[in-house]
């Protein structure tokens, strides 16, 4: 026989050895995420939520193509119309389809025309000039960060 034992709960491990006293040590809850014995949580719910979603699928496809004589054969004799099948997926799509255009559509509400100055300045834009000069070029080795005008862009790409 072992010359210490172990008594194992979930609180605390106490040890019974004849060489020293018994001691109590309480363990952290989360020390045995961060040991890394056992699965965590989010692991047990992604299985649970994938199988659980492999059954459903299973289920919904005996029940929309396997004729109504091998269900009563099983012994089953409730379930939904038929009908269903096909309604619950189409209106999933349709209702996918007119939320994204009802999105896009206020994009398209909520962006400003192009010919507004509000494509090009807005409360953040910053030009050039807005900067105090602090001293000479030669000291500053960056430039402050600011809006390119549009007169530039229009001198480089059109010239």
């Amino acid at each position: 026989m072992e010359d210490g034992h172990w008594v194992n709960s979930p609180r605390r491990i106490l040890s019974f050895s004849k060489k020293r006293r018994a001691t109590v040590s309480f363990l952290d809850p989360d020390d045995k995420a961060s040991s890394g014995f056992g699965p965590k949580p989010t692991e047990v719910y992604g299985f649970v939520g994938c199988i659980t979603t492999v059954v459903a699928t299973g289920l919904f496809l005996v029940w929309a193509y396997v004729p109504e004589s091998c269900l009563h054969s099983i012994g089953i004799y409730y379930y939904p119309s038929r009908y269903w099948a096909l309604a619950v997926p189409a209106y999933a799509i349709v209702a996918i389809v007119l939320a994204l255009s009802f999105y896009i559509g206020l994009n398209f509400m909520s962006t400003p025309s192009s010919t507004s100055l509000n494509t090009m300045f807005d409360e953040f834009s910053r030009e050039p000039s807005d900067f105090a000069l602090e001293g000479d070029e030669d000291e500053r080795p960056i430039e402050p960060i600011s809006d390119i005008g549009i007169h530039k862009i229009n001198a480089v790409m059109f010239k």
